[in-house]
């Protein structure tokens, strides 16, 4: 820990501007230089985990190894730096607090009014710290989720400036905004990026770097407008527009040498420029694809393709690597029905059916199982989309018309989807599922084993209910 390098990601003006992706690329780049690089997301809602939200309030829910419920930014880490994350890379206010009070009620505090300021920013600090002294990290780069002035995020704001001084030269502040673009007057404005420094100034955090998210390009004027308003060297003034993958954003932000920048202010050496080879070679073969395939993705989230993110992620990284162009045909599980399916799936190349909990939307997906099976489309589904494969064969194949998940159909005689045994006596939802990790033995000769090229195999998993051997 004595030597590990602190980057603080902070966003301003709006959510949703991308600083997860500024981030793993970031880390993307000093991996490339040969740097020990993690990333850890700290969320300022009171969920301890978001095992428990709805995929509308938050989008999906990326599962870890070792069995964290993370937010989806995670997933952009390990697929940026191949490298798995932990239950430490994800920090919840909820964490932090039922932390903090647990220590109250054994009396590790000896009397003490425990109070936000020291109590809770000392275990943010702790826990920032705590991931830089695991393995011996170069590089620490911590995402602050939020926008700066939300009254949620500010201990994290405050355990910033607080590290700032106890850190020294070892801590380093990157601030993402929006520049927008006004079409009546045909402007680029700077002022929301000055009022959301102005904001982080008052919460006494200076930023080193400004990265600024825009539609178009910034020109010098820009630059140095905002550099004068905003106490940031000019060359500090990085750009990020809007490109059409966010697999090109590493590029980018070499072309802005957001790498050079992190390494200059650390006073240290730059090394040889990063080997992003194999980076590009990825991005080519996503650009120029040699063939296309049309998949529907049969799911009752399909409005919030966040909710499938890791799904969408995946048909991207099979598509390169098979130089083939994937298009995702949404499709509304609720809108599957017998005078529709036909026409939904018909133009299809292959069905996928998607992971998700209760009995909304069952019967479409089970209709959309059939249509595979009948017409012999290629078909996965994932976790739901297997159980529904399940009930469907048992219902059409076996004619157990009563075939049911228990999930679905508390009193059905033939549950095909059982409850697992060690989940009937829990009754607490949050973080009990089968999570992480799970070891697997595949058959010889079958569509799995053609598929995985082994019999034991390593999945993570996230249910409670299961096939019912």
């Amino acid at each position: 820990m004595a030597t590990t390098k602190y980057i603080f990601v902070t966003g301003g003006v709006t959510s949703s501007l991308g600083k997860g992706i500024i981030s793993a690329s970031l880390a993307k780049l000093l991996q490339a230089r040969g740097y020990k690089v993690t990333i850890q997301k700290l969320d300022p809602y009171i969920n301890v985990d978001p095992g428990t939200l709805n995929p509308y309030e938050h989008g999906e829910c990326y599962v870890t190894e070792d069995g964290a419920e993370t937010d989806l930014d995670l997933g952009h880490y390990e697929r940026f730096l191949n490298v798995f994350t932990s239950q430490s890379n994800n920090v919840t206010t909820g964490r932090i607090y039922q932390d903090v009070i647990n220590k109250e009620r054994r009396g590790d505090f000896l009397g003490k009014t425990v109070k936000i300021i020291p109590h809770i920013t000392d275990e943010i600090k702790r826990r920032i710290k705590l991931l830089g002294s695991k393995k011996k990290y170069d590089f620490v780069i911590t995402e602050i989720g939020g926008t700066v002035g939300d009254i949620e995020s500010l201990p994290y704001i405050e355990s910033v400036r607080q590290l700032r001084w106890e850190l020294k030269n070892r801590c380093m502040v990157i601030h993402l905004t929006l520049v927008p673009y006004l079409a009546a007057s045909g402007e680029l404005k700077t002022k929301p990026t000055q009022h959301s420094v102005k904001t982080l100034l008052e919460a006494g955090v200076q930023p080193d770097v400004l990265v600024l998210r825009t539609e178009h390009r910034l020109n010098n004027d820009i630059r140095t407008k905002v550099a004068n308003f905003c106490n940031v060297q000019k060359e500090a003034v990085v750009e990020s527009h809007d490109v059409s993958t966010i697999y090109e954003v590493p590029i980018e932000m070499q072309k802005e040498k957001l790498d050079e920048l992190v390494i200059t202010h650390f006073n240290m050496e730059l090394k040889s420029r990063p080997d992003l080879k194999p980076w590009k070679d990825f991005l080519k073969q996503l650009r120029q694809p040699k063939h296309k395939v049309t998949i529907g993705l049969v799911g009752k989230y399909v409005e919030l393709q966040d909710a499938y993110k890791s799904i969408n992620e995946a048909f991207i990284h099979a598509g390169a690597a098979n130089e083939t162009k994937v298009d995702i045909k949404y499709i509304h599980s609720e809108k599957v029905d017998e005078s529709t399916y036909k026409n939904l799936l018909a133009e299809v190349d292959g069905i996928i059916v998607t992971p998700g909990f209760g009995h909304r939307g069952i019967a479409g997906k089970i209709l959309a199982v059939q249509y595979a099976r009948e017409n012999n489309v290629p078909f996965l589904g994932i976790c739901l989309g297997m159980q529904c494969a399940v009930i469907e064969f048992a219902k059409n194949v076996l004619n157990l018309e009563d075939a049911n998940s228990l999930e679905m159909d508390h009193k059905c005689a033939n549950p095909v989807i059982n409850l697992m045994e060690e989940q009937k006596m829990i009754t607490e939802k949050g973080g009990t599922m089968r999570l992480g990790s799970y070891p697997c033995k595949i058959l010889k000769d079958t569509n799995a084993h053609k598929a995985y090229g082994a019999t034991k195999i390593n999945e993570r998993h996230r249910h409670r209910y299961e096939f019912n051997n």
